[in-house]
């Protein structure tokens, strides 16, 4: 997404985070910032950096790791790891959106977007399992419609958005990539591209949707 955003914009001022090191990528226009997003001080001290932003992409995801991962029935739920999945998935956009308020509020056309998933829709669920990482999407889903709704009194001129990438290529993707078909299995570059073009073109009339990648809107 940093490189796409780079490319697309160039007169662009781009603040990037990351969890353990910084990205590879390289350029004057990027201010790297260390940031846990399961720490809300850490969040709220972010926001205290910035004047005026005016997209916020959140692509922080969690989908297995230290504290498990998806459960193939509900006999394999964990506290746990559905605790982290909601800490990961769910309440950092709620705080990105609480502490950048003032700052995003300045921005002629302010987009706040989150990384989603298809699986966290309600209406599309017809293989079950991976009850942590679906609840969490969906609550992140509501979370952006009802931010949505506040965003048509308090940033009339915003839009909010939650994404689908599809399936990529990456290390969250790759334990569960032998079902995916070639043809399905997307570059990060790909997906970022098109995730830039779509951003691009919404507009406050078309805030509070949930879009695929290629511009397809997702049921609820």
């Amino acid at each position: 997404m940093v490189e796409e955003l780079l490319q697309s914009f160039p007169a662009a001022e781009i603040a990037a985070t990351y969890f353990r090191a910084p990205g590879q990528t390289a350029d004057d226009r990027i201010q790297w910032h260390q940031l846990d997003v399961r720490e809300p001080l850490q969040i709220e001290a972010l926001a205290a950096d910035f004047d005026r932003v005016d997209w916020i992409i959140n692509c922080a995801g969690y989908l297995h790791g230290d504290a498990g991962g998806p459960e193939k029935n509900i006999r394999s739920l964990q506290p746990e790891f559905l605790l982290e999945n909601i800490k990961i998935n769910t309440l950092p956009t709620l705080l990105l959106a609480r502490y950048f308020t003032s700052a995003i509020k300045l921005s002629p056309a302010p987009v706040l977007a989150t990384v989603s998933a298809r699986v966290g829709s309600i209406e599309d669920n017809r293989l079950g399992g991976w009850y942590s990482y679906r609840i969490s999407k969906a609550a992140l889903n509501m979370a952006l419609k009802t931010l949505s709704i506040e965003w048509k009194h308090s940033h009339p001129r915003g839009c909010v958005a939650a994404l689908h990438p599809g399936t990529n290529d990456t290390a969250l993707s790759q334990p569960f990539q032998a079902n995916v078909a070639p043809g399905n299995l997307f570059k990060p570059s790909y997906t970022a591209s098109m995730f830039v073009k779509l951003l691009s073109q919404l507009d406050p009339a078309q805030s509070g949707k949930f879009w695929a990648w290629d511009g397809e809107i997702i049921a609820w």
